[in-house]
């Protein structure tokens, strides 16, 4: 018991099924010393499991069946009083896992990692280290050190000058609520979801991104959620 008690507890978030099997045996492997107290497959459900198991380690896929696990990030650290997100990752998206530890993220790991490696991720952010390699230390370290700097030289900025005011109140939208289904915020804009889906072509395009989640991390970098409501 006295043993059981001192393991890492971890709660895995990824919404492919076969994936979560095998987080969990490979952990299992380890069950001298780490144990699997929950597992969720979308956002709202790793809410309430955090708030119900307070794990030490949340291992969080960034991208939860189209939807930016990153919107949930705060409320997720803020609910689990001590506990330590790791990203699990399948994206090369630098702007995106940068954005991960800015919101408190204390490591990522690449799901094409080995699994030894993802062991030692989960131990090292459990022990209280940083788990980034140099390159992504070093941007996120002068991201916080200058912010204006970074914002100023941005060429995108020139890409939300052309936004109209509905574009913008889109996109801040998208970027205080990037889990909201279209349909949902038709009803909150006063449109249709087709209307919807014709300003988010011309958003994409004017932005130069391509979906959904590639919006969210280009409102939430340019702090397009302060938009006018």
């Amino acid at each position: 018991m006295g043993q059981a008690d001192k393991r890492i507890r971890i709660l895995l978030v990824d919404d492919h099924k076969t994936l979560l099997w095998g987080l969990g045996k490979l952990i299992e492997s380890e069950a001298s010393h780490m144990i699997v107290v929950g597992t969720a497959r979308d956002c709202d459900s790793a809410l309430a499991m955090a708030a119900e198991v307070v794990p030490d380690v949340i291992l969080l896929d960034i991208d939860l069946g189209g939807t930016c696990s990153l919107d949930i990030m705060p409320r997720l650290l803020a609910g689990c009083n001590g506990a330590r997100v790791l990203v699990l990752s399948g994206t090369r998206d630098r702007e995106l896992l940068d954005k991960a530890v800015m919101l408190g993220a204390r490591g990522v790991v690449s799901k094409d990692e080995p699994a030894e490696t993802v062991l030692k991720a989960i131990e090292k952010v459990q022990e209280g280290e940083l788990w980034l390699d140099g390159p992504m230390l070093s941007r996120v370290f002068e991201a916080m050190r200058n912010p204006q700097a970074t914002r100023r030289h941005d060429p995108d900025m020139d890409k939300i000058a052309q936004l109209t005011a509905k574009e913008r109140r889109i996109c801040s939208l998208i970027a205080t609520g990037g889990g909201a289904v279209n349909k949902a915020l038709a009803q909150q804009l006063f449109i249709s979801e087709h209307t919807l889906r014709n300003h988010l072509t011309t958003i994409y395009h004017k932005l130069g991104v391509s979906n959904r989640l590639d919006l969210y991390v280009f409102a939430t970098k340019h702090r397009l959620d302060q938009a006018d409501m």
